[in-house]
Order: C-alpha cells, then sequence, then structure tokens
C-alpha cells in the first residue's frame, strides 16, 4: 500500500483487538520457553518506527539482547528485583536514544534542510527532543508487540550507566529503560493494580 492511501475516517478498532493491546494486556514477569524469532524483531522495529516524532527525528536506538553471551553482559547491571526474569525472557530489548539524532535529520526531514539547527541550540535542547521522542518510540515498540501477539515488560530496574558502558561505548547513545520480550506465563501475573480515574488525570476544558 502506498503511504499516501490513508483514509481519514476510519472505524474503530474490535474489542478484542483494544483488549489485546491495552485493556487485558498486563506486564508480564513470567516467561514461556518459546522463541521470539529475529524475523519477527525486525517486524516490531518496522512497526514502532511509523509512530510520529517531532520532525520525524526518530532518536530510538534498539538493541535485542537475545543470545546467552548478551544476556551474560546485561546480568550485572540489573537490580536484583528484575535479574531472574529478564534472564528467563526469550529477548530484553535496550531502549536507548541517540543524542546525535539530527545527524540522520536529512534523510528523516529532507524538505527542511535547516532541521538540524532546531535542535542543536543547546544540550539540554537536544536531549530534551532525543528522551522525549526516544520515550515515544519505547513506548510504540511496546503497542507494536501486544499487537503482534507478544507479551512485554517495561523495567528501569538496572544501572543505566553500566549498561551504557557495556553496549553503548564511544557511541552518542544512551538507554533508557528497559523491555522484556516473549510470551508470557499468565500464571507469574500479579492482581492488576488500580487506575486513577478521570477525574484524577484529565479535565475538559
Amino acid at each position: 500500500m502506498d503511504d499516501l492511501d490513508y483514509r481519514p475516517f476510519r472505524e474503530p478498532l474490535s474489542d478484542d483487538a483494544i483488549d489485546q493491546i491495552l485493556r487485558k494486556a498486563r506486564t508480564h514477569n513470567a516467561w514461556l520457553d518459546r522463541p521470539v524469532s529475529d524475523e519477527t524483531l525486525r517486524e516490531l522495529v518496522a512497526l514502532a518506527s511509523k509512530g510520529p516524532t517531532s520532525a520525524n527525528q526518530s532518536p530510538a536506538r534498539f538493541v535485542f539482547v537475545k543470545s546467552p553471551e548478551a544476556k551474560a553482559r546485561l546480568e550485572p547491571h540489573l537490580s536484583s528485583g528484575n535479574r531472574e526474569k529478564t534472564m528467563a525472557a526469550p529477548v530484553t530489548a535496550i531502549i536507548g536514544y541517540d543524542l546525535e539524532f539530527y545527524e540522520k535529520l536529512p534523510k528523516l526531514f529532507p524538505h527542511q534542510p535547516d532541521a538540524k539547527s532546531w535542535f542543536t541550540t543547546s544540550e539540554a535542547v537536544t536531549r530534551d527532543n532525543a528522551f522525549r521522542n526516544g520515550t515515544l518510540q519505547g513506548a510504540y515498540l511496546i503497542i507494536a508487540t501486544r499487537a503482534l501477539g507478544l507479551d512485554c515488560g517495561g523495567m528501569s530496574g538496572f544501572d543505566n550507566a553500566g549498561v551504557d558502558a557495556e553496549f553503548f561505548a564511544g557511541t552518542s547513545i544512551r538507554s533508557n529503560f528497559l523491555l522484556n520480550i516473549g510470551y508470557g506465563d499468565p500464571a507469574g501475573l500479579m492482581p492488576r493494580h488500580p487506575r486513577l480515574d478521570f477525574d484524577e488525570m484529565a479535565q475538559i476544558i
């Protein structure tokens, strides 16, 4: 399908689809012994890349830690509460963000030749944009994971500096959060925690 073949008025997704992506989706801590193929990981990234970012800057960088050797490199940097479930997960994605994302803007935002200058006025501007939009892309990866019928579990309990030194040394990439990916074991689920009501988190003005 051509990217321009976009219909502005669409029907809502089915209840089953919404349940799978959000309403009944859960953060998993236990995993079935079922592998995730490299082809599936490539499809996840292709889907996540379609989500919007500011000026299409796309600063997220993903490292899928899958082999036993790579898991062994990650293990020392995990908090004790996250170690067992991460080592058992078929794949752990390191969600990172590239502080030099602007170097790819000529490809990603070609109709604005000066776009790089928008994001290099200060280190704070660069970092804020990289972190904000990279986090968005991490969320898109979660949605893509669930949309393809897999489960996932996000984590921030790890040593960012250690992970950066181990996996991103000599680059402009920094780690944000981790995402275990696989097929979750329902036996490991805890009861769902409450969510805020509309009036506690939103207003219409």
